[in-house]
């Protein structure tokens, strides 16, 4: 009975977030009340409090929910351990831009993040904990790139904090511009191309190599 009912509360909370997404989506985060939500999923607001603890840890949930398909390539990526690290990171973010026009809840959410999140004073929280993301999202791709650097598959001066700037700047601005406008192309189409665009870059950039010792 203990195991249903877990069961039970794990789909209460995908049905929360399934319904977040969709009212996030109509009205923007700021928009978008808690009882909005407990509308929209057909529960009350002491079922979501029961699983979270205010708006901004639903948009948190709801953002989490999305990434954690990448994150085990994303680990691998990572660890010191991987052959090819810079293989491994060219498969993400392949997987990231086809993901992103193949799967419709992705690109809703893509849609939220970019275009429908309004970082005011009543989400100053939320602001602060997506700063902290960017931070950790930069230190993550530094250490894929500093790995490759060390397999002799990015030049040895690559500037991997600059570079990683660079990495994650391109892809979110290329996630912004189809999102903006996703008729206008085919994402998965190109999603190879592009980033082999961004390897050329960390290849063969001068702008992304350590300054050499007077």
């Amino acid at each position: 009975m203990a195991r249903r009912t877990k069961e039970e509360a794990e789909e209460t909370r995908a049905h929360i977030l399934d319904a977040a997404e969709r009212v996030f989506y109509a009205n923007g985060v700021s928009g978008t009340s808690l009882a909005d939500i407990a509308s929209a999923a057909g529960v009350t607001r002491g079922a979501i409090y029961w699983h979270f603890q205010n708006k901004v840890d639903v948009f948190q949930a709801m953002l989490d929910r999305r990434m954690l398909p990448q994150e085990e390539l994303a680990r691998a990526c990572e660890s010191e351990d991987e052959p090819d690290p810079l293989g491994n990171m060219r498969q993400l973010l392949v997987q990231l831009l086809a993901r992103m026009q193949a799967d419709n809840e992705c690109r809703r959410v893509g849609e939220i993040l970019q275009y429908k999140c309004e970082y005011n004073a009543e989400l100053g929280d939320l602001r602060k904990r997506m700063q902290a993301f960017q931070q950790e999202c930069d230190q993550r791709i530094a250490r894929t790139l500093r790995n490759a650097v060390k397999r002799g598959q990015l030049p040895a001066d690559l500037d991997c904090r600059r570079a990683a700037i660079c990495l994650h700047a391109y892809m979110d601005g290329l996630q912004a511009h189809w999102l903006m406008n996703p008729d206008a192309y085919d994402l998965q189409a190109h999603a190879h191309a592009m980033v082999d665009a961004l390897t050329d870059m960390l290849q063969h950039s001068k702008a992304l190599r350590n300054p050499s010792p007077a």
